[in-house]
């Protein structure tokens, strides 16, 4: 019988799948951070620059809201949210029994935390931080490697639950 506080065996995740998650959250973070940095010094805000034609640009933006530029009043709001889901997301890996399921919270992680620390480091100050965005394509908001791949993680954990597999790796039974 597991002590309080203990994850019972049938619930406890491999450390395979643990390690999995970490290395996909720290190269998406090390991927993010790398970016907008290359983008801060190569790139002039309002001065798009064409790299497949009109389908990619990069186009540098200091994003004081969340998607699509919304909630720009509330950037310690979406920063304390971004923090809880980064560390719920650490919590559950414990949890893990999958590759899909240790990829998706890679990716959430890695982009929750890239986009973070912006928000807690950047000007104009702590907690009130602007996100670096610099990529844009037809008909969507500019973006970053930290949003591409928050929006992966919803992809693979929607593909997840529709296949059945649980968080540590059984699958549901068929109906």
């Amino acid at each position: 019988m597991p002590t309080e506080g203990e994850i019972p065996p049938a619930q406890r995740g491999s450390w395979k799948w643990i390690a999995v998650f970490a290395l996909v959250g720290l190269v998406v973070l090390a991927l993010d951070q790398v970016t907008k940095t290359l983008a801060l010094e190569h790139l002039t805000p309002g001065e798009p620059v064409n790299v497949i034609g009109s389908f990619l640009k990069f186009n540098l933006i200091r994003n004081s809201g969340a998607a699509f530029s919304l909630g720009a009043g509330y950037t310690p709001y979406i920063s304390a949210i971004q923090i809880v889901v980064a560390l719920g997301v650490v919590y559950l890996s414990r949890r893990l029994g999958s590759a899909g399921w240790a990829v998706a919270f890679g990716f959430l992680f890695g982009g929750a935390l890239g986009n973070i620390i912006d928000r807690i480091f950047r000007e104009p100050s702590p907690f009130h931080g602007h996100v670096i965005d610099f990529l844009q394509t037809p008909h969507w908001a500019i973006f970053n490697v930290a949003d591409m791949a928050v929006t992966s993680a919803a992809a693979l954990l929607v593909i997840q639950t529709l296949r059945g597999v649980r968080l540590d790796g059984t699958k549901e039974p068929k109906k």
